[in-house]
């Protein structure tokens, strides 16, 4: 019964996403492909590499298809115990060699995460801490994200089968000079374990940026080709 329930919840949001869409005018949309890979170096030590590129769709109130920026990442994940990981990352974004009045990136990440069971749901908390690196300024991000994910077939997910996961997560930017932006992200996604080491995922994230002062409305579509060693 539980289990329906949430489900109820969760498509909702998507069916929410959609119409909030249709009613924005400050609105831009994009398309973010992803290939990560997981690399577990010893029994509780892991590696994660990942190359996205963020595409425009829809911007201006006019549909197009056009890159705005690659993203190469790279994060240390150590898990300390009882569902609990500490992790670093460094991420580098190339933009101005797609947007010629935009900075390329360099991106430093704290994390603490926590995951726990609740019958066949798997919840999550994420603490980040961010720096994002320009020739201009730094900016320092503050941002908590909470989680949920379960499978769609049965009490577990096996090979073949379809899972889901939704999230949502509240961000604070600030920088020298600037006042505070407060952003807000739900993000529905549904992946299918295509075997022992790969997963494909695809979802939809919406995005309220700077809410409390000019609210921009941004809806990602996302996929991800996941492999895991």
């Amino acid at each position: 019964m539980t289990m329906c329930f949430i489900k109820r919840i969760c498509y909702g949001l998507i069916l929410l996403l959609f119409q909030s869409v249709a009613a924005q005018n400050n609105f831009t949309g994009y398309w973010e492909p992803e290939v990560a890979l997981n690399y577990k170096v010893g029994t509780n030590y892991s590696h994660n590499f990942s190359l996205d590129i963020r595409n425009y769709t829809y911007q201006m109130k006019d549909l197009q298809l056009h890159t705005r920026h690659l993203d190469i990442a790279h994060f240390s994940k150590l898990d300390i115990g009882h569902g609990q990981s500490l992790a670093i990352g460094a991420q580098y974004r190339f933009r101005e060699v797609f947007e010629d009045e935009e900075q390329n990136e360099l991106r430093f990440t704290q994390q603490y995460n926590i995951t726990y069971q609740r019958g066949n749901i798997r919840f999550g908390d994420r603490l980040r801490t961010e720096q994002r690196i320009t020739s201009d300024q730094t900016i320092h991000r503050f941002r908590y994200r909470f989680a949920l994910d379960f499978a769609l077939q049965g009490e577990k997910l096996d090979v073949g089968e379809p899972y889901f996961v939704a999230s949502t997560e509240s961000l604070l930017s600030v920088a020298k000079g600037n006042g505070p932006e407060w952003d807000q992200r739900i993000t529905t996604n549904i992946g299918w374990l295509l075997n022992g080491h790969t997963k494909f995922q695809t979802g939809l994230e919406y995005r309220f940026e700077d809410y409390t002062q000019k609210t921009e409305n941004i809806l990602f579509l996302f996929s991800s080709l996941i492999f895991s060693l």
